[in-house]
């Protein structure tokens, strides 16, 4: 009974979440954007295994990934042998990465490079990198340090790598950090700072994410450097053609069984390791393994229904949209829409939902669910039209993400710890399956019809999407500062009022 009541609001909640996203394109379909009967049908249909997939996965999280990523964090930590942590933490980033769904999407687009060899190439950089990120939790290293140290490094190899392959390297970063690495990385964090007891535990429970998304970056830049491709030809992919919604409901169906295997795919890496944990240490005990289990179920199902919904109904809805508005005679207005889509379907990311709980839980409620929403999709709202001034002006992304990166490496010198960790963690979380089958076909669909170049143009999304929350976010911890400061002078002003006013009696 219990179980049904929290699976009810979960549901209500995501329905809050896809519902504006739907009414959008919706609206635009008969107005800005007309789409054919059939690839509306599939986008409605998609939006309804979007509410009920997001429903199921993050009750599922909650019941299977974060205890699992906790307890895993907390037991390595502890280990008297220090091999063990770093073979453990390198192996759990390149397995959970190699099964990542977006990353596969990715993957396909790249023909100058094999897609195996780019998949193993990020997983190394996630391995590695979430090694690092583990071993800062654990010695107690700034995170500042680290990421001023890596950016640098990111834009020095950057100015080395060829122009055509710079935004699919950083995309890379954006797309690893989807929603099975996310909740678990996530939770692995919460589980290591937990075994330190002093003041700045909290903070650096995030952080993980962050350094987790620029492993990709530097190591596909170093892989386009060691290649040099020169095939970076990309085309949008092809819309499928549904006349009835009988026909839509097949195309699901028929499309189903891939989901399910592809997810059971990226799962069973995570499970399997988890069970060899928990016969080695016996953390767990039988209830809790058996909620644990139901909850992997209800996490798969919920994927499964979620990944169909947004690759089968939301792709070609967003091409269709991104290429109707580019190719009519004001294109300019692929800006204030592509905003508006922006700031809604970062909402309806199921790895942020996991993300603004988890920082409420652990700020105790001084940075709200609310607030992280907010800031998030102003963050996106700004990416995404950015975006697509580059997509109508073929601006090189270079001029957005050095002053973008720039301004968030010098904000973490002026906010609280806990505020920089959670907005690059935020980043990467963003930038999830919505960004990579709803707003990556979009930019790809107005390309093609401006004749743009699909490699430097429309590619470079999703590391826009990741970088504008480092921004806003850290811009909203600013902000809490001095409102604080505001508020104790104002009251220091009141008491010496009143202490004046009873000298003066006196």
């Amino acid at each position: 009974m219990h179980l049904n009541k929290q699976l009810k609001e979960k549901i209500q909640e995501s329905m809050a979440s896809v519902l504006p996203i739907t009414a959008i394109v919706f609206l635009l379909s008969v107005t800005a954007a007309p789409l054919d009967p059939g690839t509306l049908v599939l986008f409605l249909f998609g939006a309804i295994l979007l509410v009920v997939g997001m429903g199921l996965f993050t009750l599922g999280v909650d019941m299977s990934m974060l205890p699992m990523g906790e307890g895993v964090g907390v037991t390595i930590s502890r280990s008297k042998y220090r091999l063990v942590p770093v073979l453990v933490y390198f192996l759990l980033g390149i397995l959970t990465t190699m099964a990542e769904p977006d990353l596969q999407v990715l993957s396909k687009q790249v023909p100058a490079i094999d897609s195996l060899v780019l998949i193993l190439t990020v997983a190394v950089g996630v391995g590695l990198f979430l090694v690092a990120a583990t071993q800062r939790i654990q010695r107690g290293i700034p995170l500042r340090r680290l990421l001023l140290a890596f950016y640098f490094a990111v834009f020095a190899l950057a100015f080395l790598a060829p122009n055509n392959f710079i935004p699919v390297s950083f995309d890379s970063g954006g797309v690893t950090t989807g929603p099975i690495t996310v909740p678990f990385i996530m939770s692995l964090g919460l589980g290591i700072a937990s075994t330190r007891s002093d003041k700045n535990s909290a903070s650096d429970s995030f952080g993980l994410i962050s350094l987790c998304s620029i492993g990709p970056i530097l190591c596909v830049l170093l892989l386009g450097i060691i290649y040099q491709p020169t095939q970076t030809v990309s085309a949008a992919a092809a819309v499928p053609e549904v006349s009835t919604t009988t026909l839509a409901a097949q195309y699901f169906a028929q499309s189903l069984p891939i989901y399910f295997e592809e997810v059971a795919g990226a799962l069973l890496p995570i499970t399997g390791l988890f069970l060899a944990f928990q016969l080695l240490t016996r953390r767990f005990r039988r209830g809790q393994l058996l909620r644990i289990g139901a909850g992997l179920l209800y996490t798969y199902l919920g994927l499964v229904l979620f990944l169909c919904g947004v690759n089968v109904g939301f792709m070609p809805a967003g091409q269709l949209i991104g290429a109707a508005i580019a190719a009519g005679t004001r294109s300019w207005l692929l800006i204030p829409i592509g905003m508006l889509i922006g700031y809604y379907i970062v909402k309806a990311e199921p790895a942020v939902a996991v993300l603004t709980k988890q920082v409420e839980e652990v700020s105790n409620g001084s940075i709200t669910h609310r607030a992280m929403g907010l800031a998030l999709s102003a963050g996106v709202c700004v990416s995404v039209g950015l975006a697509m001034v580059r997509v109508l002006t073929g601006l090189n992304i270079f001029w957005l993400l050095i002053p973008g990166y720039a301004i968030s490496l010098g904000l973490t010198f002026f906010v609280p710890n806990i505020f920089t960790s959670i907005a690059f963690d935020s980043g990467g979380v963003a930038s999830g399956p919505m960004t990579a089958t709803f707003l990556l076909p979009f930019a790809q669909g107005a390309c093609q019809a401006l004749g743009g170049n699909m490699m430097t143009d429309a590619f470079g999304i999703v590391a826009m999407v990741a970088m504008t929350p480092l921004v806003t976010i850290q811009v909203m911890g600013l902000s809490s500062i001095l409102r604080h400061k505001l508020a104790r002078r104002r009251l220091r002003s009141r008491m010496e009022r009143v202490e004046d006013t009873v000298l003066y009696f006196d």
